[in-house]
């Protein structure tokens, strides 16, 4: 197992990642945050928290999206469903995707697909933790990454959280 980000490196990440996002949306008054679960909302929850301490008068829009029967391998593999949960309109709001790993594109394909359940967003950007560069099988790209890291089929990326496994780390086994 070699470490890609430490609980250090973790932490500014992601006050980087909500850095760049705070600087494309100033006020996020027309922007919603929408974390993808079950991973992606691990980034997300302290993606927000990030920006509720830069704008602590202003209410930010978050919500997390479940794509459980939106993906294409649903009938390969089982699946439990988690919550969804967007108590608010996505309808010609700037949606910023959040994602833990972006890896084949797929999932990132079905959270688009979701998505439009819940109205037509003026615009979709993707904010992504680890980005393993050149593996994508649909073209897809972030428009905010954490770390692009370059990997091999075989290898996989493993991000680890406090509160869910004691640790803050992302690994490439």
């Amino acid at each position: 197992m070699k470490t890609v980000l430490n609980e250090q490196q973790l932490a500014f990440t992601i006050k980087r990642l909500s850095h760049q996002v705070l600087e494309n949306h100033v006020d996020l008054e027309n922007t919603v945050l929408i974390g993808l679960q079950p991973r992606g909302i691990f980034v997300s929850d302290q993606v927000v928290q990030q920006l509720q301490q830069l704008l602590p008068a202003h209410k930010i829009n978050y919500g997390k999206l479940d794509i459980t029967f939106y993906r294409d391998d649903i009938r390969k593999e089982l699946h439990i469903p988690n919550h969804t949960d967007i108590p608010f309109s996505i309808e010609n709001k700037n949606v910023v995707l959040i994602d833990d790993v972006l890896y084949t594109g797929r999932t990132i394909r079905a959270a688009l697909d979701a998505l439009l359940d819940f109205g037509r967003p003026s615009k979709v950007e993707l904010c992504i933790l680890i980005d393993r560069r050149f593996s994508r099988q649909l073209p897809i790209q972030p428009d905010y990454v954490g770390k692009a890291i370059d990997s091999i089929v075989s290898q996989k990326v493993k991000v680890f959280w406090k509160q869910r496994d004691g640790r803050d780390e992302v690994a490439l086994v």
